[in-house]
């Protein structure tokens, strides 16, 4: 009986600086622990897979059981790693696959022991050009093409890459702001809708940004009003802060000494006090010239 050919690998590499990669460090300002967990999850599952994993409409329901967490945060976890290029996003948008160039060159050196005794066959979803993959790994259309294919290849790879290019002049077109920060938040934000839920209508769209604006008058409150809706994954915009009553003074309570209220005494009334007084102990009518 044939042995079963192992796919993935038993364990990876983790960088000493892990923690201090920006991209990174935005993850966990924004997500948190849970952000980070996410994320090792995804790449655990890939390598224990090979080099990438397909996602199916079951999949977030078991990641969110795995780690015990709402199933609307994995998608919007997943939706910052996708933004961010931790995760190639065209490939994830044209098969649903979760991998990356980065993914795979680690792979290579993973397997490189065993490889070499037994060479792996690559066939699909294979992100690196024939000069950055290594001898052991075969590349199904590597093989396949000849010298003219290969050059027709480059023309499709720089064709492919023109209309990257082109698409994301496109996507960088999406101008709703003057301000860059407010803008790239505010259009991180209706991808997450759009990854979420059904894709917005330019009506939405307008109606968002005019519900933002109608929210905060300068941009740095409406940046945050945008990253506190992207971190919940809100589907409306709500102030960071709610306005403060003004405070009615109280009317001051009249001073008392010895349970006896106190008030303004007259000049008057101290000499018909102290005639009072000087008559009791003299027992006479004194009178004042």
């Amino acid at each position: 009986m044939a042995r079963h050919k192992k796919r993935g690998i038993e364990y990876f590499s983790l960088d000493c600086n892990f923690f201090s990669n920006r991209k990174i460090k935005i993850l966990k300002s924004r997500y948190g622990a849970d952000g980070i967990t996410i994320f090792i999850y995804l790449l655990c599952e890939i390598y224990k897979n090979g080099y990438y994993i397909i996602v199916d409409d079951d999949f977030y329901y078991i990641v969110s059981d795995d780690l015990n967490m709402n199933s609307d945060k994995v998608k919007q976890v997943l939706t910052f790693l996708l933004e961010r290029s931790m995760f190639d996003k065209q490939l994830f948008q044209s098969d649903a696959v979760l991998t990356s160039a980065g993914i795979q060159e680690r792979f290579q050196l993973a397997v490189k022991t065993r490889a070499k005794k037994n060479p792996i066959k690559v066939d699909r979803f294979w992100l690196l050009n024939e000069e950055e993959t290594e001898p052991f790994i075969k590349v199904t259309h590597f093989e396949d093409n000849s010298e003219n294919n290969t050059d027709n290849s480059k023309k499709n790879n720089d064709n492919s890459r023109e209309e990257s290019i082109k698409e994301s002049k496109v996507k960088e077109s999406k101008y709703y702001y003057s301000n860059p920060d407010l803008n790239r938040e505010f259009c991180l934000y209706l991808d997450m809708r759009n990854h979420t839920g059904p894709t917005l209508s330019a009506e939405q769209i307008n109606a968002l940004k005019e519900e933002l604006d109608s929210l905060a008058e300068n941009d740095s409150d409406k940046l945050g009003i945008v990253r506190k809706a992207f971190g919940g994954g809100y589907k409306s915009f709500f102030p960071t802060s709610k306005k403060r009553k003004k405070s009615t003074p109280k009317p001051k309570k009249e001073e008392t000494i010895h349970n006896f209220t106190q008030r303004e005494v007259k000049d008057c009334e101290f000499e018909n006090l102290e005639k009072k007084l000087l008559k009791k102990q003299l027992g006479g009518d004194i009178t004042y010239g």
